[in-house]
């Protein structure tokens, strides 16, 4: 019973429309065409922004990494054991005070045998000296050999008392004991690294421009950058300079910036994002860049226009100028007025019919 129901159902849906392919013209003109036409218009509701002039600031956005301001291994000049250690790791140090004494007893015994026979030499001068300007006493030869052997004696203590001196392995500059190599006891040699001296504050900020923004950067611009590993604001400075060459191994060359880091807070090897000033282009017309689509040969995008008392969607090709983020100048296809879709303006075509049901700011 259900599939002879089912089959005359079948049958009656065919036959209706076998009848309706066999109605001539002017049974279909019959029917209320302009009621069917409506049923079938596509209305898309689409959200608009009217374009303004406004400036627009072109930025060179670049990967940079912060450096110590000063990074040095502090080395030993003299040979010796180390006796002393007067700074952990750590800790800070001002410039000239003591990280470490190299053992000087040797030096000291060599430094008083010097001073000695530089007193002799220095009153033997001093003697003949006399005796051959005042009195005419002695001879010449006897005169100089005396002044040259004081001059020589002097110029002997003074050189041991500078390795004297550099027993005491002093601090360079202000900075924190990064790394200490040696202890109590370690035998050193002149240029054995002792500890890693590393001065923070400020901190270098380097970057690697393209070669392409060559003629853009220059010593002076402002330069923004963003540690996003650390809480705050991002840091503003002046490039203070701008290298000279380009690197052939990845056509860029490098900028410096330089931070106040009170506190070491910014790490040396840290990575930064760093935003460059460009170019500043007035009365610009600048759009969001989700709000350009993308055709074979460039960009578009869609305006709101009214057209026979309707609103439609039109398509505008766009010229693009400089970008910054998300943001985009329109250097030719819009102007200052124009209600730019920006919500929908991917379901849209040319002159499909829209609602508007937001306008932004």
């Amino acid at each position: 019973m259900r599939r002879t129901m089912w089959t005359w159902g079948a049958v009656g849906w065919a036959a209706l429309a076998l009848g309706l392919v066999g109605c001539g013209p002017s049974e279909v003109d019959g029917a209320d065409d302009g009621d069917i036409a409506e049923a079938f218009v596509r209305v898309i509701n689409v959200e608009v922004r009217p374009l303004a002039t406004e400036q627009f600031t072109e930025e060179i956005r670049l990967t940079s990494v912060a450096l110590a301001n000063q990074d040095v291994q502090v080395a030993a000049e003299e040979n010796g054991v180390i006796r002393a250690l007067y700074v952990d790791r750590g800790q800070r140090v001002a410039e000239g005070d003591s990280i470490a004494k190299i053992d000087d007893r040797v030096l000291v015994a060599q430094v008083a045998q010097a001073r000695a026979a530089s007193e002799l030499a220095a009153q033997t001068w001093e003697r003949r000296r006399r005796l051959w300007e005042d009195d005419r006493v002695g001879s010449e030869i006897a005169y100089l050999e005396a002044r040259f052997q004081a001059e020589q004696t002097a110029a002997s203590l003074q050189a041991l008392e500078e390795r004297l001196a550099r027993t005491v392995i002093r601090a360079p500059f202000m900075g924190v004991l990064d790394e200490r190599y040696v202890d109590v006891g370690a035998m050193v040699s002149p240029g054995d690294a002792v500890g890693r001296l590393v001065d923070l504050d400020p901190i270098k900020v380097m970057a690697g421009v393209p070669e392409r923004y060559a003629p853009d950067v220059r010593v002076g611009d402002e330069a923004v950058i963003d540690f996003e590993l650390l809480d705050g604001e991002p840091y503003t400075a002046r490039i203070r300079y701008v290298g000279s060459t380009v690197s052939p191994d990845n056509r860029t060359f490098p900028i410096e910036v330089r931070l106040q880091n009170p506190g070491g807070v910014i790490k040396p090897q840290m990575v930064a994002n760093m935003a460059v000033t460009r170019r500043t282009v007035t009365d610009a017309v600048v759009v969001p860049q989700d709000a350009l689509v993308r055709v074979e040969d460039g960009y578009v995008v869609f305006v709101a226009v009214e057209r026979n008392g309707n609103t439609v969607a039109e398509v505008r090709p766009v010229v693009l100028g400089p970008a910054r983020r998300n943001l985009v100048v329109i250097d030719g296809g819009v102007a200052a007025g124009d209600k730019l879709i920006v919500v929908g303006h991917k379901e849209v075509e040319d002159g499909d019919l829209i609602r508007i049901v937001a306008e932004g700011a």
